[in-house]
């Protein structure tokens, strides 16, 4: 099958690389043109122009930023592909967007598939995504070859938007991690604990997970390269707070993560990783403590 990539960020750079690397890859497109070009000359492959130098793809992946960003490749790429390929959306939107993407290429022939990502720049990297499906199972039968050279798992979670509906699960998990380990390694240097003995002593219990794994080290030493952008965590997090809206069910600590991190990006905290949480627990225990 030929493929073509769309998005090459910090995800979706690595992601063309694998699929290169499986033979597969004809072109690449992102929204700053020298970036395809870049890539392109590397991987000796077509520097995408327009959604037209995608036509001869059997599949499309796409990792963008925005739900504007995916309808506005999906309207373009539904007016050139070929009826029967399909299109797989790595990004994170909400699911009535995937639906509509979805909807939108079919009256093309054209199939789709919500496939957001989860397992950061490092999954990315190292081929060991985590990736939520929604969409007809054949299609991705169809892709599960191209898809499989990035991930570690690939799950069919059921039907169009399904995919996203996993990943807001996702990310209300990953927002009550990120809470309670910046929290606690706050309370932590506060206690004056030693780093070098805590962090392994964590890993090796029952508060062993990814994010203080990756992040643990590198937010006590305040380095906070993303990884995973505090904007797109609070987009990510809206997301799914509109999702949520409906259901019933209370979500107090997705909130207070929406909260935090609109107040890290007042901060100017935007475009750093999501550990820079830590700065504002630090921020608030030392608040509290001038005005004991």
């Amino acid at each position: 099958m030929k493929a073509g990539v769309i998005g090459l960020g910090a995800m979706g750079a690595p992601m063309a690389r694998y699929v290169h690397a499986k033979g597969c890859l004809t072109a690449v497109g992102n929204r700053t043109q020298a970036k395809a070009d870049a890539l392109a000359s590397e991987l000796s492959v077509r520097a995408a122009r327009s959604a037209a130098n995608f036509a001869d793809c059997d599949v499309v992946i796409l990792c963008v930023s925005l739900d504007a960003d995916v309808l506005e490749n999906v309207a373009a790429l539904a007016e050139v592909l070929k009826p029967g390929a399909i299109v797989v959306d790595h990004s994170t939107v909400s699911v009535e967007t995937a639906r509509r993407a979805a909807a939108l290429l079919g009256t093309h022939d054209i199939g789709f598939l919500d496939a957001p990502v989860s397992g950061g720049v490092e999954g990315a990297r190292n081929g060991k995504l985590s990736i939520m499906v929604g969409g007809d199972e054949a299609q991705l039968e169809r892709v599960h070859e191209i898809v499989a050279s990035y991930a570690a798992r690939i799950t069919h979670m059921g039907a169009t938007g399904a995919g996203q509906a996993t990943k807001a699960i996702n990310q209300v998990l990953v927002a009550g991690i990120n809470e309670a380990v910046c929290e606690g390694l706050a309370l932590a240097e506060k206690l004056g604990l030693a780093a070098d003995k805590l962090l392994p002593t964590l890993m090796a219990g029952a508060a062993s997970n990814w994010f203080l794994d990756k992040r643990g080290a590198t937010m006590l030493r305040d380095e906070f390269a993303p990884g995973f952008k505090c904007q797109h965590m609070l987009k990510d997090l809206r997301i799914v707070q509109g999702i949520a809206r409906d259901t019933g069910v209370r979500t107090a600590t997705l909130d207070q993560a929406a909260a935090d991190y609109a107040e890290l990006i007042e901060r100017g905290y935007g475009e750093a990783d999501t550990s820079a949480l830590i700065a504002l627990k630090r921020a608030r225990a030392q608040a509290e403590s001038d005005a004991a």
